[in-house]
C-alpha cells in the first residue's frame, strides 16, 4: 500500500457491490474514483452460495433498501462481480492512474485475487473472527488491512494473533493455544509492524454519529500498528475528522447515484462528494504539518510588524536613573524585547531619549 508519500493518507474509494451486477456501471465507478483523486477503487469478490446459506437473514439496513421478501443469498447472487470482469477492471483502473482492489469472502475468491497480483488485501469486518479464512489471508504474505467493525478489543487481538501465526508458520494451527503461544513472542508481534493496518469501523449503514466512536482509534493504536477508519456515515465529515485524529487509511463507500436500488447506496458518497472529500483530506494533510512549533515562513514579516519592543513612556534625561514609569512597550519593528523592560529599571540612561523612542541600551 503506497500513497503519494509515506505521510499521505491512503484513500480507498469503496465501490463494493454498488455496481449492481452491471458491467458498465462497474467501469463507471472506476472512472469516478479516479476522477475524485482516490488512491484505489475497491470491489468485493465472492461466491454468493459459499458466502450465505439459504437461511441466512438480511441485516436490518439491507431490509430497508432491498426487497424484504428476498433472501440474503438471492440479494448477494445479483451483486456478484463476475470473475471475467476483474482483469479488465484492473487494467482500466491502472490506465486511469488508480489501483484496483477487491475483498475476498471465501478461499476460492482469495486464491483468484492472489493470481491478479493485488498490492494488499483488505479483510472485511465480518471475517475478522473467521480464523481459517483470516489465516489464509495472512499466509499469502501480502500486507493486510483489517477492518474491525462489530469487534471487541479481545477479538481484534485474537485476529492479530492468527495473522501473526500465519506470517511465521507454514501450516494452519492445530488449536488456539498454538496461536496464543506464538503471539506471546515479542519478535513475532514485531513482524506485524508495517505489515498490518487496523481500521476502526462501525458496521451500520449509515452509521449514526453517536455510534462512530472515533476515540476507539486511540485504543487500537495500543497495538503499535498503523490505524485508519472505514467510514459508513453519511457525508464526509467523519472521514476528515478521522484523518485529524491520525488515520492513515480512509475507506469510504461511493456510488454514482444514492437513489439506486441496493444495500449500500444510501450510505455512499456521490462522485462530486467523493472528490470534495479527497480534496479536503489533502488540504488537511498540509494543515496538520510536522508538529514542530516554530514560526512559519509566512509569519516572519508579521512577527516583525506585530510584536512590541521597549520604548520610552516619557522623555528620559541622559545619565538619569530609569524608573518603571519611564518605560512602556510599542510596535517598533526593532529594539529590545518586552521582557528586557524589567532589567532596565534602576539602570542609568546612557543618553537622552524622547517619549516613544526605542530604548537600545
Amino acid at each position: 500500500m503506497k500513497a503519494s508519500n509515506e505521510d499521505s493518507v491512503y484513500i480507498i474509494a469503496e465501490a463494493g457491490v454498488n455496481h449492481n451486477g452491471e458491467r458498465d456501471l462497474a467501469f463507471a465507478l472506476v472512472d469516478a474514483a479516479a476522477a475524485a483523486g482516490a488512491n484505489a477503487v475497491k470491489f468485493q469478490t465472492f461466491d454468493a452460495v459459499r458466502l450465505a446459506s439459504k437461511a441466512a437473514p438480511k441485516a436490518s439496513y439491507q431490509k430497508q433498501s432491498t426487497d424484504v421478501a428476498e433472501s440474503q443469498l438471492a440479494m448477494l447472487k445479483k451483486l456478484e462481480l463476475p470473475r471475467a470482469w476483474h482483469v479488465d477492471l484492473q487494467a482500466h483502473a491502472r490506465r486511469s492512474g488508480i489501483e484496483f482492489l477487491s475483498t475476498a469472502f471465501d478461499t476460492d475468491s482469495l486464491n483468484f485475487l492472489c493470481e491478479m497480483g493485488l498490492p494488499f488485501f483488505k479483510v472485511p469486518s465480518g471475517e475478522l473472527t473467521n480464523g481459517p479464512l483470516l489465516w489464509q489471508f495472512a499466509h499469502t504474505g501480502k500486507p493486510l488491512v483489517l477492518s474491525t467493525g462489530m469487534a471487541t478489543i479481545s477479538e481484534v487481538e485474537q485476529g492479530l494473533a492468527i495473522v501473526a501465526h500465519a506470517v511465521v508458520s507454514d501450516r494452519e494451527p492445530a488449536n488456539m493455544d498454538e496461536v496464543w503461544k506464538n503471539w506471546s513472542r515479542p519478535e513475532v508481534r514485531q513482524r506485524l509492524h508495517g505489515h498490518v493496518t487496523l481500521l476502526h469501523c462501525t458496521s451500520q449503514y449509515p452509521t449514526p454519529w453517536a455510534e462512530v466512536n472515533l476515540r476507539a482509534m486511540d485504543t487500537l493504536k495500543a497495538f503499535g500498528l498503523t490505524v485508519g477508519y472505514s467510514d459508513h456515515t453519511e457525508g464526509s465529515l467523519i472521514s476528515i475528522a478521522a484523518v485529524a485524529r491520525g488515520a492513515k487509511v480512509i475507506e469510504k463507500h461511493f456510488t454514482l447515484d444514492r437513489s439506486m436500488p441496493g444495500p449500500d447506496h444510501k450510505a455512499s458518497l456521490e462522485p462530486d462528494e467523493l472528490k470534495s472529500m479527497v480534496s479536503q483530506i489533502r488540504a488537511l494533510e498540509l494543515a496538520l504539518g510536522d508538529g514542530c512549533k516554530a514560526p512559519q515562513p509566512s509569519e516572519w514579516d508579521t512577527r516583525k510588524a506585530a510584536r512590541q519592543q521597549v520604548v520610552a513612556a516619557r522623555d528620559i534625561k541622559s545619565d538619569s536613573i530609569i524608573t518603571r514609569d519611564d518605560l512602556t512597550t510599542a510596535r517598533s519593528g526593532s529594539g529590545l524585547p518586552p521582557t528586557a523592560l524589567w532589567e532596565l529599571v534602576g539602570s542609568r540612561s546612557q543618553r537622552a531619549v524622547q517619549a516613544g523612542e526605542i530604548i537600545e541600551q
